[in-house]
């Protein structure tokens, strides 16, 4: 999407919506119909990461039953065709220029991972085709220049400084090892955490590898556990993270591990078991059962809606929330929506409130919210929202 042109249609936003020049196009987008509009989701569906895109487009589809519920955006129902890319950057690319050159979608919602991004966003840039609220929290991501794409939640860099600014402030630890995944992913959370670290002068204790798709910890384990860490923040999946956490409890390492947020929380929880209490993962949104929280409320409500048996989590919440805020910028349209009207309607307009879950785009800014949240699994393997951390 070429900013000059998307920026070019534009007069101004008022209640009524966005005001287009005369002559800005007006002709029907693909999978745009007078009662309908259709968007595409390129994740894994399947595989050892298939827990983070079935969980996505689980809160896609809450949102959208919700909206269909209520009679679609503007009389056009919301709907959703989802292709498993097996957390496989080629495979991404694949089957993102599938749904839009086969299915014709209207915009990209809730891809998941930093080296499928990598791969399927140029597709989405060269097509013209918004690319919105991926599963991820890479900084490329976050260039402005890309401005077909629009993010949802905050950065890797925001996560890490916040798990290093408390594991030093709140249990005085100096001594941090990183495990992660050896790929454009692993290597964004990798940077985060050396980045926190020199800020308060300290340098990285020990790092280790695995490969994406993988449960092979052991040397990445080897080369943490001779460093004796006082903490590991761990950047992977749920299988391989919860791999690494059992393997170096067996192994007795006195160590607390921090979880970054796209590690997918309830199936680490459930993969952990036993294992489980004391670890510690940071968040990007609220916690998804604290129905005090209008925005929680509302996204229980659509998930038990749209799938009655569904338990509440950390990835369909942020699904539902990525749903939520195309369906808000689809409510700013007059006329047939266009993509750049879409566009332009996160990007360069008002701030956008989903029941106080609020976020802000701008010139240059193309992240909507920059909150991070602490959790720690408990006794029972549940979750609870921390402030701070506290010594074991």
């Amino acid at each position: 999407m070429r900013r000059r042109s998307l920026l070019a249609t534009l007069v101004a936003f008022g209640a009524g919506g966005w005001t287009f020049r005369p002559g800005a196009a007006a002709a029907a987008e693909p999978a745009v119909a007078a009662d309908r509009i259709v968007f595409g989701q390129a994740a894994a569906l399947g595989g050892p990461a298939s827990a983070l895109g079935t969980g996505m487009r689980q809160g896609l589809l809450a949102a959208f039953a919700e909206a269909n519920k209520a009679g679609g955006v503007k009389g056009r129902k919301l709907e959703l065709v989802s292709k498993d890319d097996g957390y496989e950057p080629g495979r991404s690319a694949a089957m993102t220029r599938e749904l839009i050159e086969k299915d014709r979608v209207f915009a990209l919602l809730g891809p998941v991972g930093t080296p499928t991004s990598a791969a399927a966003q140029p597709v989405a840039a060269e097509t013209e085709v918004p690319f919105i609220g991926p599963f991820t929290g890479a900084e490329f991501l976050r260039d402005a220049m890309l401005d077909n794409v629009v993010n949802l939640r905050a950065s890797y860099f925001q996560e890490t400084e916040v798990m290093v600014e408390r594991l030093t402030k709140d249990l005085g630890v100096s001594k941090i090892a990183v495990f992660y995944q050896n790929d454009s992913f692993g290597n964004a959370g990798l940077s985060g955490v050396k980045l926190a670290l020199g800020k308060r002068n300290l340098r990285l204790a020990a790092e280790g590898t695995y490969e994406r798709n993988t449960v092979a910890v052991g040397d990445g384990l080897a080369a943490i556990a001779k460093e004796k860490p006082e903490a590991v923040v761990l950047v992977g999946t749920y299988k391989p993270c919860a791999e690494f956490i059992k393997q170096a409890k067996h192994a007795r390492m006195n160590a607390t591990f921090v979880v970054i947020s796209f590690v997918g929380s309830d199936a680490l929880a459930t993969e952990l078991g036993e294992n489980g209490p004391g670890v510690v993962v940071t968040q990007v949104v609220p916690f998804p059962r604290d129905a005090s929280i209008p925005v929680v409320k509302r996204y229980q409500e659509a998930l038990k809606a749209a799938e009655p048996g569904a338990t509440p989590g950390f990835v369909s919440l942020e699904g539902y929330l990525v749903g939520r805020l195309a369906a808000a910028a689809l409510g700013r349209l007059d006329g047939v929506p266009t993509r750049e009207a879409f566009l332009s309607a996160i990007l360069s307009g008002a701030p956008i409130d989903i029941d106080g879950f609020g976020l802000n785009y701008g010139a240059g800014k193309n992240q909507g919210s920059d909150k991070v949240f602490l959790t720690t699994i408990g006794p029972n393997g549940a979750f609870r929202a921390v402030d701070r951390l506290q010594k074991s």
